[in-house]
């Protein structure tokens, strides 16, 4: 049976965002995951992990200027510097919520910009990140998203993520497989679950197109919960979705997998 996390950032946003853990606990979630945590200490987040019995799963590090359109620092000639102390940042945050995964966004390649040397910035600095990381136990994932809701972004392709992750060869850097944007951009989901499997450290739902609750749109969800099973996956199934009405009220679609 998959284990599904809370997206705190897409979900519940009824309520203040350190009042979600509670609200997703007393829905039966046991795990969540969120976009950012610096705007909050650590341990004010940690208590309340600790209150509501959760586990944090996942989180973003660092993506540069975000109010300003940027979506991560890693592919961006020139920022080594600042790519290298988000990572910190990251780490020390990291540690203190229970060691979850970090996903490394890679950046935008804005028109007329060198793509080769992008990937080349990329390839380096998340090869430094996970040395980094590594001396820590703690595990990065890169994950493809779609142009067509973040236009410009370096990696789209799961195929291209796991390549990546093999040039660069660390175990603690795997591949975060996000069924929405694989869908919109490639489509062939369950052929490429099962393909990627071993690569996989953590897997996303939302419905497609709308990005709502996974059991509206295109997307045949049960029977791909089902093939994690038959697959053998043990990690967790993050909810990044954005609720079509209430949060709880949009539940339904979870009630045969609890």
């Amino acid at each position: 049976m998959p284990k599904f996390a809370a997206n705190l950032s897409t979900m519940y946003q009824e309520h203040a965002f350190l009042d979600r853990f509670a609200a997703a606990a007393r829905d039966g979630f046991h795990g969540v995951e969120f976009m950012f945590p610096y705007a909050f200490d650590a341990e004010d987040i940690q208590a309340r992990l600790a209150e509501h019995g959760l586990t944090q799963v996942l989180f973003n590090c660092p993506p540069g200027d975000w109010d300003a359109g940027e979506r991560g620092t890693a592919s961006l000639p020139g920022r080594e510097q600042e790519f290298r102390d988000g990572m910190q940042q990251a780490f020390t945050y990291a540690i203190a919520l229970g060691k979850p995964l970090l996903h490394v966004m890679a950046g935008l390649l804005k028109p007329g910009q060198d793509a080769n040397s992008h990937l080349a910035t990329y390839l380096q600095n998340l090869k430094w990140a996970a040395a980094e990381a590594a001396q820590h136990g703690l595990t990065l994932v890169i994950e493809p998203i779609n142009l067509r809701d973040m236009p410009g972004y370096l990696l789209n392709r799961q195929s291209d993520a796991h390549t990546i992750c093999a040039e660069i060869g660390a175990p603690n850097l795997r591949v975060q497989f996000d069924l929405y944007h694989c869908q919109i951009v490639e489509g062939d989901l369950a052929h490429t679950m099962q393909r990627d499997l071993a690569g996989i450290a953590h897997m996303q739902i939302a419905g497609v197109p709308g990005r709502h609750e996974p059991d509206i749109g295109e997307i045949n969800y049960p029977f791909l919960f089902a093939q994690m099973d038959a697959l053998g996956y043990t990690g967790w199934v993050g909810c990044e979705y954005r609720p079509k009405a209430g949060t709880t009220e949009g539940l339904g679609w979870r009630k045969s997998w609890v």
